[in-house]
């Protein structure tokens, strides 16, 4: 006999039922807002050219890195459930069976995240009232399957029905942006989705792709970058291109945050020995770290609000790299340190009128050490809101109570669903929404916060901050 899936109306709220009360009536004043959703990895040509979805597995479990990553620690090769993404279509045999281990397995996710996403995924999106596991898969994938084959659930009208009023996606340097300039061109279309410079490979000297890479972007952006000054011009010219093209930040995420830059002149020697291969490893460190000053320095003057997110050992594991390229899950997060790291860049710019810098983590021990004391003093600095690792319940109550008492709320961005999985943007800003009043009704309940404080504050971090820090 399958199980019922409900969504109860209080879940997340606190027991006490005075408490409960108070969250109640915060989350009611903000749960129907439009989203922004300004950092995020949905592809842009999904909802330019409306793409119909394949299936259940592609649009919902082969994207999704946290799914993915324990259904494999679980000993389920990655192939099985479709990763990666986007390579191929998925036959009818192929997207049934990794739906079946995905409900098979559904017990591994309790008490995570992924279990509160994709429980209001199927009970909000697809209507779905039965628990999954390996009774239910064959049901629910046939549910799925028909609900998605339905031409009003397209990309654009499950934009409408989010409410999502603007979304940022995430592309290189090197991209056209077309999909961004169909969807401004057109006027049946009522939402804003804008794109977000990220160069990082462009600043790894280190890597061995980045003189082919250089050499592209000198291509695209009409520049010779056989020269450091020429990067320097090649980089703000796209920079220019996107922010015309309705950018609004650019994103970082390198294995520090270290910007002490090197001399003018020094730096043009050491480019010319990173291009010709022969720069040291410390070399190519001190060139990135200088890189990175000058994405902060481009962004005083063109206002694209910096956005750095560091301390991810990207693809730990190199037999999954090599079979399944990176970005599949086996990121681990690593220590990082901030106040010392950041001090030429804040030294230079801190104070700079608009000049806009989010510092995002998923090392948690710097959110009241390093992070709340930066963004308490800096008028440029400001507290990204929990993403990734930390975008989870516990996290996010932790993160509130780490920085606010240092911070206030007005230092933190509004929330961040950092997520390829389209349908599962409703679920996390819901689920922020939550556990924001939850934690605004504490203090209420402390006499901390007034109850038209409490009001206030929830909605400007719902509609006001992410405005205000993204330009939006």
């Amino acid at each position: 006999m399958s199980s019922p899936l409900h969504l109860h109306a209080d879940r997340l709220f606190p027991p006490d039922p005075g408490v409960r009360q108070v969250a109640r009536r915060l989350y009611e004043s903000v749960k129907d807002l439009p989203i922004l959703s300004p950092h995020g990895h949905v592809p842009p040509a999904w909802i330019a050219d409306d793409l119909p979805f394949h299936d259940p597995v592609s649009l919902l479990l082969s994207p999704d890195h946290y799914i993915n990553r324990l259904l494999h620690a679980d000993g389920v090769p990655l192939s099985d459930m479709g990763v990666p993404p986007g390579e191929r279509r998925l036959s009818d045999e192929e997207s049934r069976r990794a739906w079946r281990i995905f409900c098979s397995r559904w017990p591994l996710f309790r008490g995570t995240p992924m279990k509160y996403w994709m429980e209001s995924v199927l009970v909000d999106v697809f209507g779905v009232d039965v628990r999954p596991s390996a009774d239910t898969a064959d049901a629910l994938y046939d549910q799925i399957a028909a609900t998605i084959a339905d031409p009003s659930f397209r990309p654009r009208a499950l934009m409408d029905q989010f409410d999502i009023e603007f979304m940022a996606t995430t592309d290189d340097p090197c991209d056209d942006l077309a999909p961004h300039a169909r969807l401004a061109e057109d006027p049946s279309f009522h939402h804003r989705v804008a794109p977000t410079f990220r160069p990082d490979r462009y600043l790894e000297p280190a890597s061995g792709q980045w003189v082919a890479d250089v050499a592209r972007l000198g291509e695209v952006a009409g520049v010779d970058t056989s020269t450091y000054a020429g990067w320097v011009e090649a980089m703000e010219n796209r920079r220019a291109y996107f922010k015309a093209h309705g950018a609004v930040s650019s994103d970082h995420a390198h294995l520090d945050v270290q910007t002490l830059p090197l001399p003018v002149r020094e730096a043009e020697k050491v480019y010319a020995r990173a291009m010709s291969g022969a720069a040291t490893a410390e070399q190519a460190k001190a060139l990135q770290q200088t890189m990175l000053f000058e994405q902060a320095r481009m962004s005083t003057e063109d206002g694209l609000t910096m956005t750095l997110h560091p301390a991810i050992y990207r693809n730990h594991h190199t037999q999954t790299l090599r079979d399944f390229g990176p970005d599949v899950g086996c990121d681990i997060p690593i220590a990082v340190e901030f106040t010392r790291s950041l001090h030429p860049l804040l030294d230079a710019f801190g104070t700079c009128p608009g000049f806009t810098l989010v510092l995002f983590t998923v090392d948690e021990t710097v959110f009241a050490r390093e992070l709340a004391p930066l963004a308490g003093f800096y008028p440029s600095v400001y507290i990204g809101v929990p993403w990734w690792f930390a975008d989870a319940p516990d996290s996010i109550k932790r993160y509130r109570q780490a920085v606010s008492e240092t911070a206030g709320f007005s230092r933190t961005s509004g929330f961040i669903d950092d997520t390829r999985a389209f349908l599962s943007i409703p679920a996390r800003h819901d689920m922020s929404r939550r556990l924001d009043s939850v934690h605004l009704a504490e203090l209420v309940a402390e006499h901390r916060l007034e109850d038209d404080e409490a009001l206030e504050t929830i909605h400007d971090l719902v509609a006001v901050n992410p405005r205000r820090i993204f330009h939006v």
